[in-house]
């Protein structure tokens, strides 16, 4: 084999150009995007304040045994030092297998998933009918529409105390319960009727969401598909089963991943509804802000450590969650 040589440049014709370094690519494209860069910069650096910041103080938090005790703190014109020490994982320890790991965590995980799979279950079928009946060609179907999305509108906390306010023991619902002649439960003092009742309020929150959602996923469904069905001898249940399902499959994934996430740190229904008066109702998010703020000494570590635990289980989640999903799309596709 013949190399022809260049003999202005003395090099072969068969010689690769090298490949330019790591710095020179990057230096080229940020040369070529620049102002993409600048537009993203700002976020970045929010994102960084007031997110990755606090997320990595209250990881170095958790490894510590601080308290309001021993915390940093300015008392008149006395500035007090921080004296908590490094204690490393004895916090994820104390709250995973501790002698009272079951009442204080374990417990309250149950409850928080019993509270998640019911309400987000409840957002959806509920919602999931009521976008079927709005997708139907009705008289006042956009004022129905205005009426079903209030609960949405509203804010959350206007909501949560007018319920607080019928569900008291004098309340408009126990009034008219009593009235018909029917047991009025204790909704804000007994322990499974506070459950049910924070279920109740919130599926009342979070239904509008997912029947706007559902609906404009109904409305993207080709109105051929039914038309092929319907012509085939298909039934109602079938085509709903074998087109609308389907048809609403990424819809569903997408809302019912975000209802599950909003679901399980569902911190301002809990708490407004109840304040600390409701231990046994209380979801770990709540009872992780109890423990940094609704009690004396106030335990920062511990709190912390419940955060973490939490992000941990919603990351775990959806990575399943993904994974599980992706899985179920390759085998349709196939």
């Amino acid at each position: 084999m013949t190399v022809a040589i260049d003999r202005a440049t003395g090099k072969r014709s068969g010689d690769r150009a090298p490949r330019p370094g790591r710095a020179r690519r990057l230096k080229r494209s940020f040369d070529k995007h620049w102002y993409a860069y600048a537009m993203i910069a700002p976020v970045a650096v929010v994102l960084g304040v007031l997110v990755l910041y606090p997320l990595a103080y209250g990881f170095y938090l958790t490894l510590t045994d601080a308290n309001s005790l021993n915390s940093a703190r300015t008392i008149g014109v006395n500035e007090i030092e921080a004296t908590y020490k490094f204690i490393g994982l004895d916090n994820y320890a104390d709250i995973l297998w501790g002698e009272t790991a079951y009442d204080r965590f374990w417990s309250h995980f149950v409850w928080t998933i019993v509270w998640t799979a019911a309400c987000v279950a409840l957002h959806y079928g509920i919602g999931l009918g009521l976008a079927l009946l709005l997708n139907q060609k009705l008289r006042g179907r956009t004022l129905y529409r205005l009426v079903l999305i209030l609960p949405w509108a509203v804010p959350t906390f206007v909501t949560v105390f007018g319920w607080r306010f019928m569900l008291a023991d004098a309340g408009i619902i126990n009034s008219g319960l009593d009235a018909l002649g029917l047991p009025t439960p204790l909704w804000l003092e007994d322990t499974f009727w506070q459950r049910f009742a924070a279920i109740m309020v919130n599926t009342w929150c979070g239904v509008p969401f997912m029947m706007v959602s559902l609906l404009g996923g109904l409305q993207s469904i080709d109105a051929s598909l039914y038309e092929a069905a319907e012509m085939d001898g298909a039934s109602a249940w079938q085509r709903f089963r074998h087109v609308t399902l389907p048809g609403l499959r990424s819809v569903s994934s997408t809302v019912v991943l975000l209802g599950i996430i909003w679901t399980f740190n569902q911190f301002a229904v809990i708490f407004l509804l109840f304040g600390n008066t409701a231990p046994d109702a209380q979801i770990l998010v709540t009872w992780a802000y109890q423990l940094g703020f609704g009690q004396q000494p106030r335990d920062f570590a511990q709190s912390a450590a419940y955060g973490m635990l939490l992000l941990a289980i919603l990351i775990v989640f959806t990575s399943f969650y993904r994974r599980w999903l992706n899985r179920n799309e390759q085998q349709l596709a196939i």
